[in-house]
């Protein structure tokens, strides 16, 4: 019996062992010893501007579908739900939509989803900025593309962000068949690396003089999305860079920033989409429509649409209605027609903003200061599904992650690239020390950033280089009763963020590097 016993233990032992070492395993760096510090000083002088823009799809191929029996938009085959299996290999081969919830797998695809890119070149420095639609991407996804750039491109630095489409297929991993299982389909993720890459060649052989357009709304588009959580603070700017070629006058395509969530079509939609940056994409090229009919001629190109201060959180929900601007009716309910109208109007005021442009150059110098940094994850349930798996945070150290901050400048125009959702307060101002708060301390992240930025024109890349979550003003954290604002419960972001320390050890990171960012 002892003997019996003692083997059952010994088992037990090894299988705990077993499974220490493959939850570290999980945790491993997959980029040992890498570590960005770079400065890159402009031209002495102005040089000749050159820009090159690419779109390369990143749609995953439905093939096998599936049957919601009782349309809660959830595979269950509990609930009866059954799957096509059209390519007849005896399993249910699904994509799972990222945002929201598990078990959204996809029925088909509504629009393609894209790595969109645009290259600036001043002469001395070329910059690559790649927009993924994709819910978000790891840093060390984010890494394996920026390493494999062909050195022949000549690219000084490259800037891969997400739109944060809740639409598309998951690319992080927590968004899978069940909250224990892996989302990700790896082989669509070597396409998106691949893809990518090719884009941002792409871009690069396609470089042209340019000048510059510079236009922005600073408020038109803010009856478009709403702040779910206190203090209501909004990010609701346009802002646009139209490159147009100096010798055929003809547009080589125009780069948009808006601060909202891409998630209009809600957690019902079984479509892969880009939500509303396809029509606003779409849109600007090729010109705004009222069914058949041209109601404001694009501007050709390509478009690349970036997000910008999206935490807090910035949306378009369910409850919000948004009115259709060619016809006597607002959608209230998620649907295409919603996106759609919503993409109409941004477009709208994209191209009337161009029309009436804020500046025009063709010479400027291009700077750059980009930077890792390591973040601690307190975050319990964000380290038990990098420990399981299902969410890739490589460790660094001890639940310490690594990220990166970066700012850039193009004559009159500063970028600041943020690695996830940041809340629009630390961007713009209006940080506050609620009671109620769990940290008995006033605002930390001010001055604002846009405060501290150089420049006239100011552009927030948003899950730019990494995708770690809400970004929140350590004075506004609020787990714990009482909660702030008088709320019966705790509002919602601090479960998806790494920790109280995220904002106020990214704020002083950027104040650091806009300080450090050469003129």
């Amino acid at each position: 019996m002892k003997k019996w016993l003692l083997r059952i233990l010994k088992l037990l032992a090894v299988l705990i062992i077993l499974l220490i070492v493959w939850f570290f395993r999980n945790l491993r760096d997959r980029h040992p010893k890498y570590n960005l510090d770079l400065t890159i000083s402009g031209a002495d002088a102005p040089g000749n501007i050159k820009a090159g823009f690419a779109a390369f799809p990143i749609t995953p191929e439905v093939v096998d579908t599936w049957n919601d029996k009782n349309g809660d938009a959830k595979f269950k085959e509990e609930d009866g739900d059954t799957y096509n299996d059209n390519n007849h290999n005896g399993k249910f081969d699904a994509y799972w939509i990222a945002g929201f919830s598990n078990k959204r797998a996809a029925n088909g695809v509504h629009d393609d989803v894209w790595a969109r890119v645009v290259v600036f070149d001043d002469g001395k420095t070329r910059v690559a900025m790649v927009s993924l639609d994709a819910i978000g991407f790891r840093h060390d996804d984010m890494l394996d593309i920026r390493n494999n750039i062909p050195e022949e491109l000549g690219i000084d630095y490259a800037i891969i962000s997400s739109t944060h489409t809740h639409e598309s297929n998951d690319l992080l991993g927590i968004w899978g068949e069940s909250p224990l299982k892996n989302g990700v389909n790896q082989e669509n993720l070597k396409y998106v690396k691949s893809q990518s890459i090719a884009a941002i060649t792409k871009a690069v052989e396609s470089m042209r003089p340019v000048k510059l357009i510079i236009a922005q709304d600073p408020d038109g588009a803010s009856d478009l999305l709403m702040d779910t959580r206190d203090p209501i603070v909004l990010d609701p700017g346009l802002r646009l860079i139209q490159a147009v070629d100096k010798e055929t006058g003809s547009t080589v395509g125009t780069l948009v920033a808006w601060g909202n969530h891409p998630e209009t079509l809600w957690s019902d939609n079984l479509y892969i989409s880009s939500d509303f940056p396809h029509y606003v994409r779409e849109y600007i090229e090729k010109g705004v429509v009222d069914d058949d009919s041209l109601v404001k001629p694009g501007v050709g190109g390509i478009a690349v649409y970036i997000n910008g201060a999206i935490g807090g959180l910035m949306t378009t929900r369910g409850s919000q209605a948004v009115h259709d601007p060619f016809k006597d009716t607002s959608y209230v309910e998620p649907t295409f027609d919603k996106a759609r109208a919503q993409g109409q109007k941004l477009a709208m005021l994209a191209l009337s903003a161009l029309e009436s442009p804020d500046t025009t150059f063709d010479q400027a110098s291009l700077s750059v200061r980009a930077k890792t940094i390591n973040l601690p994850l307190t975050n319990n349930m964000f380290r038990l599904a990098s420990g399981l798996g299902v969410l890739d945070f490589g460790m660094t150290g001890w639940f310490k992650t690594r990220s990166e901050v970066a700012a850039f400048k193009l004559g009159p125009v500063t970028f600041l690239a943020m690695p996830g959702e940041m809340y629009p307060e630390i961007v713009n101002g209006g940080v506050e020390a609620p009671e109620g708060q769990d940290y008995k301390i006033s605002p930390i992240e001010t001055p604002s950033l846009r405060e501290l930025m150089p420049g006239d024109y100011k552009f927030v890349i948003g899950l730019a280089n990494d995708e770690i979550g809400y970004i929140v003003p350590k004075s506004q954290w609020d787990v714990k009763p009482p909660y702030a604002y008088g709320k019966e419960s705790d509002q919602y972001g601090e479960e998806n963020s790494l920790g109280p320390e995220t904002a106020p050890l990214l704020y002083e990171e950027y104040k650091k590097i806009l300080s450090e960012l050469p003129e």
